[in-house]
Formats: C-alpha cells, sequence, structure tokens
C-alpha cells in the first residue's frame, strides 16, 4: 500500500485510537510490561529517591567525553534545523560499513525505525515472525494494524532456532524479525547459521536484523549481517548509540539496507528526526575504539561478579555476551520486583514457558556487588 506522509499520518492517527506517531508510541511500547508480575508492580509503584536502574540495559560509564564536548559545542546551533548534518552521519557510517550513503537510514533510537518498519511492511495486516522471549517492539507496533505475530520459543540454550523460524513461514508472512546477540537472553547464534539462513530465507521474506548488542563482543567476533546487504539481499541490518555508546537519552539509531528499502522505511519517518545534540555526539563517538573497549572490559567484570553469584547458587542462565543476564526468578517475580525497589534496584521480570525470569542489567562494579548482596537478602 504505497502512501503518502500525510496520508499516512491520518491513517495512523486513526488505526490507533488517537495514539501518537511513531516515535511516542515506540515508548510507550518500549515501556510496556513484560509480565503479570510488572504489570501488578506498576499499578502501584510510585518512584521515590534515585534508584540503580539495572532494568534498560543502558550503559552505566555514561557517554564518551568526545561525544559529552560535542554536545556542548553544539548548544549554540540549536536554534537551526539539522539539514545537512544527517547526511554526514550517514557519510561516516557508510565509509565505515563499506556502503554508500543511500544504504543508511537514521532515526530517534533504533526503537523510531522499527516502528517505521513495522508500518512499511505490515500496514494492511499480514503476519510478523520473530523468535521468543525477544525485543518485542517491532511485532508490538505491527499489531496495532493488525498484524498477526507468531512467536517462535528460543532453544534449550536460549538461544534463536532458525530451523523452527523458516517453518513458521506462511504465505502472508511479511517481516522476520532476528535479534542476535539476543535481548534479553543476551545469547549469541553462530554468524555462519545467521548467514545461512539470511541468505535462504532472504529470498521469499524481508528479515530485519537487530544488533544492538554486537559492540559488547569483541572486534574480532563482530560478524555483521551488512555483507549481505552489500550483496543485495533483502536484509535489515539496525543499530543503536544507545547501547555500548551510552547515548540512549538523546535518541539515535539506525540501519543499512538496501536503497529501495531504506526508501520504503524512510517514507514513513519524521521530516528532521533527529536533533543536532543527537547528531553531534553520534558523530563525535561513532567507531571510538578507545571508549568501547573500556565499556566492555568493564561490562565483562561487572557481569562476572552476577553471574558468579548464579553459579554459586546453582541458577541456571543464558551463556550471555551482552550487558545483561537472563535467569529464572528463584521467587514470585513480584516480590523480587517490589523488595529490590525497596533496596534501591530496578530490574526487569519476563513470562516466558509459564516461568517467571529476571532480567538484570550489567552496572558498574560497585553496583553489581551491591545489587548480588541485596538480591541474595530478597531471595533467602
Amino acid at each position: 500500500m504505497e502512501l503518502s506522509r500525510r496520508n499516512w499520518i491520518r491513517s495512523t492517527l486513526s488505526l490507533t485510537t488517537g495514539l501518537t506517531l511513531a516515535s511516542g508510541i515506540a515508548s510507550r511500547l518500549m515501556a510496556a510490561p513484560v509480565s503479570k508480575a510488572e504489570e501488578e508492580f506498576f499499578k502501584t509503584y510510585k518512584p521515590v529517591g534515585k534508584k540503580v536502574r539495572l532494568d534498560s540495559n543502558e550503559n552505566p560509564y555514561g557517554p564518551s567525553q568526545k561525544a559529552k564536548d560535542a554536545i556542548i559545542k553544539i548548544l549554540t546551533e540549536i536554534n537551526r534545523y539539522p539539514i545537512v548534518e544527517p547526511d554526514q552521519l550517514k557519510l561516516l557510517i557508510a565509509n565505515r560499513e563499506g556502503v554508500t550513503p543511500d544504504h543508511v537510514h537514521i532515526g530517534a533510537g533504533s526503537g523510531d525505525i522499527l516502528c517505521e518498519a513495522a508500518t512499511a511492511y505490515n500496514l494492511d495486516g499480514g503476519r510478523v515472525i520473530s523468535a521468543f522471549p525477544t525485543f518485542s517492539l517491532l511485532m508490538n507496533y505491527a499489531e496495532l494494524f493488525k498484524a498477526t505475530w507468531d512467536k517462535v520459543n528460543l532453544n534449550e540454550k536460549l538461544e534463536h532456532d532458525y530451523n523452527a523460524i523458516a517453518s513458521a513461514i506462511k504465505n502472508d508472512t511479511k517481516l522476520i524479525f532476528i535479534c542476535n546477540p539476543n535481548n534479553p537472553s543476551g545469547t549469541l547464534v553462530d554468524p555462519r547459521i545467521v548467514k545461512a539462513f539470511c541468505e535462504d530465507v532472504s529470498q521469499r521474506v524481508p528479515i530485519y536484523c537487530d544488533e544492538a548488542y554486537i559492540e559488547f563482543l569483541e572486534p574480532s567476533q563482530q560478524i555483521s549481517m551488512v555483507e549481505l546487504v552489500k550483496k543485495g539481499l533483502n536484509v535489515i541490518v539496525s543499530r543503536t548509540f544507545s547501547k555500548i555508546y551510552g547515548l540512549a537519552g538523546i535518541r539515535i539509531g539506525y540501519i543499512i539496507a538496501r536503497p529501495d528499502i531504506v526508501k520504503r522505511i524512510n517514507s514513513f519517518s519524521h521530516d528532521i528526526p533527529v536533533s543536532h545534540p543527537a547528531i553531534a555526539a553520534a558523530v563525535a563517538t561513532y567507531g571510538d575504539d578507545g571508549f568501547m573497549s573500556m565499556t566492555r572490559s568493564g561490562n565483562k567484570e561487572a557481569r562476572s561478579v552476577l553471574t558468579a553469584y548464579l553459579d554459586r547458587k546453582k541458577i541456571t542462565y543464558g551463556n550471555t555476551v551482552t550487558n545483561f543476564v537472563f535467569f529464572p526468578a528463584p521467587k514470585e517475580g513480584k516480590h523480587i520486583l517490589t523488595k529490590m525497589e525497596e533496596k534501591g534496584y530496578l530490574i526487569r521480570i519476563w513470562d516466558y514457558k509459564e516461568t517467571e525470569w529476571c532480567r538484570v542489567s550489567i552496572g558498574t562494579l560497585n553496583e553489581m556487588n551491591g545489587f548480588v548482596k541485596a538480591f541474595d537478602e530478597v531471595i533467602s
């Protein structure tokens, strides 16, 4: 269905019964509870005082000094619209990834682009497939447009089961969403398996590949599906500045895809979706290997505090390579949420296979030492 931007706006407002446009809906869906425990917890939750936020997979070390300096410097320019600046960032990304700038689309965080993609591929219904559990924003947004979400459970290792995903394809499947490394399990599937899957399946169905956490891998392990985009395959690769770069609060992300796909998704974006400070910070910090190395090192050390604790308690967890850990809740989920909040810590609880699961983001070393002490008291 081909729609002008203005007609799409009218349709969006109508179909979503008065909800705001993509970025506003994205923020609502991203913050939505993912378990009955969270639904009950948030009914009475009233934020009081500063908490240790281990619930949003944020970078606890903040943005790089380069990003902070760039934001300060650009403040004198924020009376102007960022007209040409997005092209500068696109060129940087394109040069680093070995594509042309028309392969790159920028948005207000990867979540905003996920909603644009859901609209572009699912506006007239159809089906979208993903593993479950995974980062569900695209699928939740697609359901607003009456799309059907076909969920494929993770395997026993809490990894994507690509054979099962391929088997779930139907005649009206419009899009397949994959996340590697996966959120919330933190697990990584061998890129050779993902590549073979994408090469085969993308001939029938477009594939949206979320690589939000790929920079938490060591550089030699960061094998992206961008190589398939270069070959002209029907694959969309999503990245974000919200995670390892520590720019979650100013909202900027991007996709890399064939120019025709970029054009299709971009037709559902805002005229000026990203702010001057966001672009300036992204340009300054993009590819900052020293900062990313520091973050990876700190994350690995702090993560080991939690995984060592879980090992001692004989609590199983996904073999995480990211800045979060996913494990079965050893006590009732609402109890954990409530008591941990009282002790000053926020985490997430997920429902999966009739079991409650904790997803704990990795903070600083001191924060994780404090967390395991408080968590042990809560579950004892």
